[in-house]
């Protein structure tokens, strides 16, 4: 099968100078076009799959806390059927585990000092299904959560706010009173601290409180769970879970996915990571139309070449199709090239960092301020082939000028003075 001539020429030009000096600034603008492409789509790529990596560290942080779906009464009240509703639950086949709790808001205070904190009441035995946190707890501070001995475990924030430590005792204090002679008073119980915790997500940490469930229930006056919490097999469909299993469950519960617990700040790093391919979109951009000078240039120089091909015989099409396979060439090798240096720096990212902060001898995420001490990366089909796209695009559109104008050269006029 014979190679069309408009692609041998077209890849000819586009390595037009390198042996002879007449062209040698053509190429040179070729190459820096190639370059500024395959720079615009590495940059594209690895902020992208860092930004990717920063929001899955988060997430799964914040999921070590959270559990993917949460299913509880409107008005804090105990789950008139606990057991129905655990069983109707369990029986969903994307449901790995489920665990009852009860969840309130009370004052934890020590000498002087006193902390708002998010009191979750939990099940020793079953929670460690639903939360990783409370798994990693479970051989070691869980076991001291005993019904009927108070005893709390706080988050590592919290407690350091407080001043308080394992053993230490601390006074929670409920939000709704009881009625006494004196009249309406806040509950006051004395806890002793039998373990910390720390997430990793400071929200959590400087807040949340642990309890066993019967404790919290008699702090808090309720009859038994408040809530279930829900572990599936794949987070990423909990929004699809959490409504299947609404349909199950009495029209009185309300149940709630994780998307929905943070959904302020899952907007906010989508809204960042759109604006952000937008902006680097613009480095591909302009690299891709540095062809079009590439092309005019190109097309001044062969404006002698082209008259020849014109009186061979070559139509307006094929001139056309020579000079837009030359910018197509650029833009395909310049993308290929920036997909090889995009993504061996962003699956490298977590070596490429450390020797990098000890070659300059700085730190770029130190341990001591942020919760996150290595770069992390998450380089995703999804963003990787629109960048290709993209960028193989803008690279076509910016050749199809100069080369329209190479389609309507004379060839008269271009011979005149040759």
């Amino acid at each position: 099968m014979q190679t069309p001539y408009e692609l041998i020429l077209g890849w000819r030009y586009t390595r037009a100078g390198r042996a002879t000096r007449r062209n040698g600034f053509i190429s040179f603008i070729s190459g820096v076009s190639m370059l500024g492409i395959a720079l615009g789509v590495a940059a594209l790529i690895i902020v992208l799959s860092v930004m990717n990596g920063f929001q899955k560290e988060v997430r799964d942080r914040m999921l070590g806390v959270l559990s993917h779906i949460e299913v509880f009464e409107p008005g804090g009240e105990a789950i008139p059927n606990l057991a129905g509703t655990l069983a109707a639950i369990e029986r969903h086949p994307e449901v790995l585990g489920a665990a009852p709790f009860v969840g309130a808001q009370a004052l934890i205070a020590r000498g002087e000092d006193m902390k708002g904190a998010l009191v979750r009441g939990i099940d020793p035995a079953l929670e460690p299904q639903v939360t990783d946190l409370v798994a990693d707890l479970a051989d070691t501070v869980l076991p001291r959560l005993v019904p009927g001995a108070f005893g709390v475990i706080l988050g590592g924030e919290l407690a350091r706010s407080l001043g308080v430590a394992q053993g230490d005792t601390v006074t929670l204090i409920a939000p709704s009173g009881q009625v006494t002679p004196a009249g309406v008073v806040p509950r006051i119980r004395q806890m002793t601290v039998v373990g910390v915790f720390d997430s990793g997500h400071f929200e959590y940490d400087s807040a949340l409180a642990l309890l066993h469930m019967d404790d919290a229930a008699r702090i808090f006056r309720v009859e038994g769970a408040t809530g279930v919490r829900v572990k599936i097999k794949d987070l990423h469909a909990a929004r699809e879970v959490a409504i299947s299993i609404a349909a199950d469950l009495d029209p009185g519960l309300l149940v709630r996915d994780w998307t929905r617990q943070n959904r302020t700040w899952f907007a906010a790093v989508q809204l960042e990571k759109r604006m952000m391919f937008i902006i680097l979109t613009l480095i591909v951009a302009v690299a891709a139309f540095n062809l079009v000078s590439t092309l005019v240039k190109t097309v001044t120089d062969k404006h002698a070449d082209i008259a020849i091909l014109r009186t061979l015989g070559a139509s307006p099409q094929s001139i056309m199709g020579i000079f837009m396979v030359q910018g197509a060439m650029v833009g395909i090798i310049g993308t290929g090239l920036g997909l090889l240096l995009g993504l061996g720096v962003a699956f490298n990212i977590d070596t490429l960092v450390p020797a990098l902060e000890r070659a300059l001898g700085a730190s770029f995420l130190p341990q001591d301020i942020y919760l996150i001490s290595r770069m992390p990366s998450d380089p995703q089909q999804s963003d990787i082939l629109p960048i290709a796209l993209i960028s193989l695009a803008l690279s076509f559109v910016a050749t199809i000028y100069p080369s329209w104008r190479a389609s309507r050269v004379n060839p008269a006029e271009a011979l005149r003075y040759e």
